[in-house]
């Protein structure tokens, strides 16, 4: 299955996501206050509810018995597990384009796949 091309009009762009992100956080955390230990505890916690999520769509997919979960309920926990990646970047001062760039390609390059990003 090769790649799909994207809609990049309607596809998020990670700078546009850290000035919406800044400008938020900067309304809720006035005093900057929200530690680099708080957002790394957040992004465990959004990606244990994401793996919730699958276990519960998987559970379903396979008729068991048991709550059940939504494609757009994933949605959201991945939603949330990107924004705290970009709050994390932004208070290490990284450019979370530049970084997923960087090792999309050096994996690219350590598996000799031909597929970069730009």
């Amino acid at each position: 299955m090769g790649a799909q091309k994207v809609d990049y009009i309607s596809s998020l762009d990670f700078a546009v996501l850290r000035f919406y992100n800044e400008a938020r956080q900067q309304e809720w955390d006035q005093g900057e206050v929200i530690s680099l230990e708080y957002l790394g505890n957040a992004i465990a916690g959004e990606t244990g509810e994401a793996c919730n999520v699958i276990k519960k769509i998987v559970r379903n997919r396979a008729g068991l018995k048991g709550s059940g979960a939504s494609i757009k309920d994933l949605a959201n926990e991945l939603a949330d597990i990107i924004i705290y990646a970009d709050l994390i970047a932004r208070k290490e001062n990284i450019d979370l384009g530049a970084a997923i760039r960087e090792k999309f390609n050096a994996t690219s390059d350590k598996l000799k796949l031909k597929t970069r990003l730009p």
